[in-house]
């Protein structure tokens, strides 16, 4: 008996040894050079969405050879599935550098955007949270339906009483804790549809948005520019009675506030004077539309089509003609902030106009830190390296890579070593119980 259960239990092992066999081990691709995965910061320009540059960044990264080991990497993982998950990729595109973003900007924005490569996309959650820092440029007078230079104006209201003192002042409001509305024309969400939806389907909200908490550790007045000293000008569209009727009520002005007619009509003469020529629609990478428009990459952007009536020249030299928008006389201020996750500058701008008994609306936007990456520290990789060839742009893209793997690692330790003391606390706490 022994010796019959010993022959059948090797009966067993050999026959579970054939239904487990051992796979072979994957090649390391690490030979060929470093894997670089983590997170890095880029200086979005103005005219590109935060989805449009990392298609912009991945193409540079695909071709490259710096990211070759991690796409061999990732190929031989891939080579390695079983049959089930090939079949879920079969309909996916080709291997790619995995990238992401922490927090996304909007289109006629720039400054700070963080990108997650490889693994690093997993440590992107991690900044939605946390603290940034906006440079704005609130210009008063007018109200916009998208509450900045993108959209059209539907509301403007005397601004001549306007001072830097009074701005200032006003400022107070917006510091601390404060509750913000979100603007219409938003990604939040009212019965499982985002606000800019309901804008654009020209559909009233079932209900109004309801008022967040937000955290604000700076406010500050940075420079005060007297109308017509400065570059910043109103939309050149105007809304229509019924839709300023219906701004009215959605964005919280009313009576003089919504002036519309011959009064819009004298408001709009006397805030802007032309200098030269008439005034034309200005150029795509200034005036990129609300979400709903493509997206267009630098090269691609149409440029302001020149005056041939300056052909015409009696100069004896040729000059090359330039048509000058008309100046905007009311008051305009930079302003800088440090604030939470969640807050809108635009509607910021908008409730500053408000505060000031006139209107106002975002004409410019930077983000200039978010986190430890930070415009002036220099630690954010400039949009206009990557046209530059690898050799120039890949050596940067790598010390920033492994600071951040480095970073990281010190992070992961210490965080080990706390759970550990935490456990051998706990045990003691039992033992002596």
């Amino acid at each position: 008996m022994p010796a019959s259960r010993t022959v059948w239990r090797s009966v067993l092992n050999a026959t579970h040894t054939v239904l487990h066999p051992i796979r072979p081990q994957m090649a390391s691709a690490s030979a060929c050079g470093p894997i670089l995965e983590g997170c890095l910061a880029i200086n979005k320009p103005a005219g590109l969405t935060s989805a449009g540059v990392i298609r912009h960044v991945q193409n540079h990264f695909n071709s490259s050879s710096l990211f070759a080991p991690w796409l061999k990497r990732e190929q031989l993982r891939k080579d390695h599935e079983s049959h089930n998950q090939k079949q879920k990729r079969r309909n996916k595109m080709a291997n790619r550098v995995k990238i992401g973003h922490g927090g996304t900007l909007d289109p006629a924005a720039t400054g700070v955007l963080i990108l997650g490569i490889g693994s690093g996309t997993k440590a992107l959650n991690g900044f939605l949270g946390c603290s940034k820092t906006y440079e704005t440029v609130v210009l008063f007078g007018a109200a916009t339906d998208t509450y900045d230079g993108e959209g059209k104006v539907v509301g403007r209201k005397s601004h001549d009483h306007i001072t830097k003192a009074m701005v200032e002042e006003a400022l107070g409001q917006f510091r601390g804790t404060i509750m913000q509305v979100p603007p219409l024309y938003s990604a939040r969400r009212i019965d499982g549809k985002r606000g800019y939806e309901y804008a654009r389907e020209g559909i009233p909200l079932p209900r109004e948005f309801q008022a967040k908490s937000m955290d604000v550790t700076e406010m500050e007045l940075v420079e005060w520019m007297d109308g017509g000293e400065h570059e910043w000008r109103y939309p050149e569209n105007e809304a229509d009675d019924e839709e300023k009727a219906a701004a009215a009520q959605t964005l919280g002005i009313s009576g003089e506030n919504a002036s519309t007619g011959a009064v819009s009509k004298r408001a709009r003469e006397d805030d802007t004077a032309t200098e030269g020529a008439p005034s034309v629609k200005k150029a795509k990478a200034d005036s990129e539309s609300a979400p709903s428009t493509s997206e267009t990459l630098p090269d691609q952007i149409t440029s302001v089509t020149e005056n041939p009536a300056a052909d015409a020249t009696t100069h004896s030299e040729t000059v090359e003609s330039k048509i000058l928008p008309p100046r905007c006389f009311a008051p305009a201020a930079r302003i800088r902030m440090t604030v939470t996750s969640g807050f809108y500058v635009r509607s910021f701008c908008h409730d500053l106009g408000i505060a000031v008994g006139s209107l106002a609306h975002m004409s410019f936007l930077v983000r200039k830190r978010q986190a430890q990456f930070d415009l002036e520290a220099g630690n954010v990789l400039a949009f206009e390296e990557l046209e530059c060839d690898e050799d120039k742009w890949g050596p940067r893209v790598q010390k920033m890579l492994e600071e951040w793997q480095k970073s990281e690692g010190s992070r992961g330790r210490t965080q080990d070593t706390e759970k550990q003391n935490r456990r051998r606390n706990s045990s003691s706490d039992g033992s002596a119980l």
